[in-house]
């Protein structure tokens, strides 16, 4: 795709000069130059610029001894798509603005901290102020993967750079022991082969992504246990349909699939054939549906297969439908054939439907021919044979020795010691795998291969070395090669480039860290012989992360705040260097929105609205527009749509569940996505108005035990609170002694056995007031609205205009060990209560820890008078999941579980007189407390409403406490 944009990095210190304030400098506080700027802002715009909202002028100032006046307006400028044309125009109307002698200054105009010029899709850095390793090497050419269907598109990101990513190790058969094993040893609840993963698949590889990568993993990224394969070599559920062209069989071999074990060398890609269909530009297409039975609903990634032949195009059509949506993605066939390709990752229902599957047309712009082969969806379980047996773990807890065979790789790649030595030859797949892909492409173009054009190659690892000093911190280091094969790689390139890689990581991860978490050590940078920086011919480093056998790294690591804020600086790095290794300028994606909200107008529109978040580390990463994504009824998410201001209006359809969520969007990618909220508005006349709070934000690691005699992690406390679904554990720490810090094995400090290895447990998936929303909503005539309890602690919801109010907090509590301090009921919170009830308001409260973390005297107090609530203790036996009341008997989710989050622990609250106990657990104390008073109402449960495990008991309760507040 030659007119690809380029991505642009951008070295902030080198292009932006810091602004000084107007009036800073003597001759700033000239008021008639101020009115000139600002009014050169308000009436300058280029040919075709709309603005949704008005730009207008930040700052100025100005050096005289220099010459230069600088002018900073306002992000609402950067939305518009600058042309080399239009920053002309603006650079000539602003001298003609200014008076004498500021119209012959150097003139900077900056916004989202960058200047105008650098905004240009493809503008190259100014000479210098970055290496441009690669030289006049680029590919430019269309990507592996593109998803068609995104609302933005990537100009000073990664669009089009390829990536190769792993999460180090991997379990792995032992020829001398004769089992299948860790690489590294158990300890803090983890060991380096699973707690790598945290880093690499819930943030690293999908924030690259978001910045328009496509990323590739030797190791298997799917967190999915179930896998189906649909393949044209077994009837059910492929399906063709001719129409102008023809389908008919390739000559070259392709993938098979058979049941039980794959043994040592078998090849899956040599067993089978391949389909292949010339293309038309026209309507009359042919087609190829997968279908799946998917034995579980569940998000699954989506792999596809196809053989690169001498006609193969490089856009074909696939369309993936999850639970009814479609997403277009077109796929480079011209590289990548006989092995699987990654597409994305999706919801799917469970069963056999149309609404769920994945299909391939001879669609395109260019005349030649489509291939296609299996599709599989799910990462699986290992499959591969060693020893006379599988490893028995999921495919992605699995070396990469093991996922290489899975696809297609020779046995040259993952065998080279003949199946005698699985360790050394699981290190080494790692590295042969990249050159394999990247063999033939511009970046490795003297070896053989599948012409995927990976530019850089990251080995993420947490080795950092050990201390017996059990408080300090190890921090970070990294490794590189560069004397090697005459310090050139393939394309004659010098390995110095590895080495800057190298430098920069280190530089970025002990610049964010000690900045948002304080002092991060960066020990060494070593270059070494190591296979995984040795091997690829692509620049390539190790960065060891963090000390996983250290406590006081550990505690910080297990933290999911800190993990993304290591994963966003090894982005933010790869970013910077594969963009300067061209010249060209970059901007960091935005942080996720904050203050999302959602209120019903008066003439039942939506009103959706959020506000940017100011990333303090990076000045470019401010949101230009913003993406809104829309679930309607039991239908998945859409592909969004963009806006450029910070609301968005909607009409909803009468009974009808809606879901939304919202990204941030710049030149160089997309933010994560918000909570999720939901809304449905009732047909009925005269129906009561409702708001679902969200207060569950925790983001934690487990328990921590941090005493005089011991240190470690207690997951039966409490588990923590992940991103999502979280395959880090390990087993349960067992030796908490801190005098054996520095040590591995049975008694030494962390260590800990192998009875969670291999399972999975649900976090917080941001999509929990979900079902608040559609349970109240089918319980009567309410009109059901939510926000994030930021945005009604900060007064942009009004508690007032709605009849009762659900503030749902999850595992919301200020824990004491976390990086980040949560809380159920801020003194925010507190007082817009107080307000509420004073109006008669009625409140219904569910959460794990509502009592708990409410001890504090003010807090008890406030507890007492609103919701005549005590604290009775904690019920920590999680056999203990029974609870009756309200007429009804149902269990609580109380075990960790790949499903829902658990509540492992749960409150017992105690009523106040008048108030009364509504609900008992089975133990026979107290589980919820209502207040039916003349002045307010009040419903507290002490335990998640989401957590109770049966669909149909969960909506009669919702409609017993509803029928209890609302009448």
């Amino acid at each position: 795709m030659k007119n690809r944009l380029l991505s642009i990095l951008v070295f902030a210190a080198t292009l932006v000069t810091l602004p000084a304030s107007a009036g800073e400098h003597k001759t700033s506080s000239n008021e008639g130059l101020n009115i000139r700027l600002k009014n050169y802002v308000l009436a300058t715009r280029a040919k075709n610029v709309v603005y949704a909202v008005q730009p207008y002028m930040e700052s100025y100032s100005v050096d005289d001894a220099r010459r230069v006046l600088t002018l900073n307006v306002s992000t609402g400028f950067a939305t518009q798509n600058f042309t080399e044309k239009s920053v002309g125009y603006y650079y000539k109307r602003l001298a003609k603005a200014l008076p004498k002698p500021y119209n012959r200054y150097r003139l900077c105009i900056n916004t989202a901290g960058m200047p105008i010029e650098m905004l240009v899709p493809g503008a190259k850095l100014r000479d210098g102020s970055a290496p441009a390793g690669w030289g006049r090497i680029d590919y430019c050419d269309a990507p592996w993967v593109m998803n068609e269907s995104q609302p933005h598109f990537v100009s000073h990101g990664l669009f089009d750079r390829h990536i190769a990513l792993w999460q180090s190790h991997g379990i792995y058969y032992d020829q001398k022991k004769n089992k299948w094993k860790w690489q590294r040893p158990n300890l803090f609840c983890t060991n380096e082969d699973l707690f790598t993963q945290t880093i690499v698949v819930p943030y690293l590889i999908p924030m690259l992504e978001r910045a328009g990568a496509v990323v590739y993993t030797p190791r298997e990224r799917d967190w999915q246990r179930n896998e189906v394969i649909v393949d044209n070599d077994a009837e059910k559920g492929y399906v063709e349909d001719n129409g102008r062209e023809k389908w008919r069989t390739t000559e070259e071999r392709g993938f098979a699939f058979h049941r039980g074990m794959y043994r040592d060398g078998e090849n899956p890609f040599e067993q089978g054939t391949a389909r292949m269909v010339r293309t038309t530009k026209k309507n009359n297409e042919s087609w190829a549906s997968y279908q799946p039975t998917i034995p579980q609903s569940g998000r699954y990634a989506v792999y596809v297969s196809y053989q690169t032949i001498a006609k193969s195009v490089s856009d074909a059509q696939y369309i993936v439908v999850h639970k009814g949506e479609r997403t277009l993605f077109r796929v480079n066939q011209q590289m990548g054939g006989g092995t699987w390709v990654y597409l994305g990752t999706f919801d799917f229902d469970a069963g056999n439907s149309a609404a769920n599957r994945v299909i391939v047309t001879n669609s395109s712009a260019e005349k030649g021919v489509v291939t296609t082969d299996a599709v599989r969806f799910g990462g699986g379980m290992g499959n591969i044979q060693r020893g006379g047996a599988t490893s028995g773990m999921p495919r992605c807890l699995e070396g990469a020795r093991y996922s290489a065979q899975w696809s297609g790789a020779p046995y040259s790649v993952y065998a080279g010691k003949g199946g005698a030595d699985d360790y050394i030859d699981d290190i080494n797949t790692r590295s042969n795998i990249v050159n394999w892909l990247a063999g033939g492409s511009v970046y490795v173009p003297t070896h053989e291969g599948k012409k995927v054009p990976f530019e850089l190659s990251l080995a993420v690892h947490s080795d950092a070395g050990a201390t017996h000093v059990n408080d300090s911190i190890i921090g970070s280091l990294a490794i590189c090669t560069t004397n090697f094969n005459d310090g050139r790689l393939a394309a004659g390139v010098s390995r110095q480039i590895s080495h800057d890689f190298a430098d920069m990581l280190l530089t970025g991860v002990q610049r964010d860290l000690t900045a948002t978490y304080g002092k991060w050590t960066r020990r060494y940078l070593w270059d070494r012989n190591y296979s995984e920086t040795r091997k690829p011919e692509v620049p390539s480093a190790i960065i060891e992360t963090l000390s996983h056998q250290n406590f006081a790294d550990m505690r910080r690591a297990l933290d999911p705040n800190f993990r993304f804020t290591l994963a966003r600086s090894l982005y933010k790095t790869i970013l910077r260097y594969v963009n300067g290794n061209h010249s060209l300028a970059c901007v960091v994606q935005p942080l996720p929105v904050s203050n999302f909200r959602i209120v019903r107008t008066a003439d039942n529109q939506l009103q959706l609205s959020w506000l940017p978040v100011t990333d303090r580390l990076e000045q470019s990463a401010v949101p230009t527009t913003y993406n809104i994504y829309i679930a309607e009824g039991k239908n998945g998410f859409d592909n969004g749509r963009s806006v450029s201001s910070t609301s968005f209006t909607f009409t909803p359809k009468p009974n009808v569940v809606y879901q939304f969520r919202v990204t941030a969007v710049n030149r160089g990618g997309e933010s994560f996505p918000s909570t999720t909220l939901a809304v449905c508005v009732s047909a009925q006349a005269g129906a009561r108005n409702v708001l679902v709070v969200d207060g569950f934000t925790r983001f934690a690691g487990p328990a921590v035990v941090d005493d005089g005699t011991r240190q470690g992690f207690d997951l039966d406390a409490d588990m923590g609170v992940s991103l999502g679904i979280n395959a880090g554990f390990v087993g349960r720490q067992i030796d908490f002694d801190r005098t054996r810090a520095g040590s591995e094995g049975p008694g030494a400090l962390g260590y800990c056995e192998d009875e969670l290895a291999g399972k999975f447990f649900m976090g917080k998936q941001q999509n929990e007031s979900v079902c608040h929303v559609a349970d109240i909503a089918s319980s009567g005539a309410y009109n059901v609205v939510s926000s994030s309890v930021e945005a009604v602690e900060n007064g942009f919801v009004k508690l007032e205009n709605y009849r009762v109010v659900d503030i749902m907090f999850g595992l919301q509590k200020d824990d004491g060990y976390s990086l980040v301090r949560y809380k159920t009921f801020s003194a925010l919170l507190r007082k817009a209560l107080e307000s509420y009830v004073r109006g008669n308001g009625r409140v219904l409260v569910s959460g794990a820890y509502v009592a708990s973390d409410m001890q504090l005297d003010a807090e008890r107090s406030f507890m007492s008078n609103l919701f005549k609530v005590g604290f009775g203790g904690q019920n920590t036996d999680i056999a203990t999941n029974l609870v009756d009341g309200l007429g009804i008997s149902f269990d609580i989710i109380r075990r960790p579980n790949d499903r829902h989050y658990a509540a492992q622990s749960v409150d017992v609250v105690s009523p106040l007189a008048p108030a009364f106990c509504a609900m008992r657990y089975a133990d026979g104390t107290d589980a919820a407390v209502a207040y039916d008073g003349i002045d307010h109402k009040a419903f507290v449960m002490g335990f998640p409403v989401e957590c109770i495990n049966n669909v149909r008991s969960r909506q009669q309760v919702m409609k017993a406490v509803m029928t209890f507040l609302a009448k």
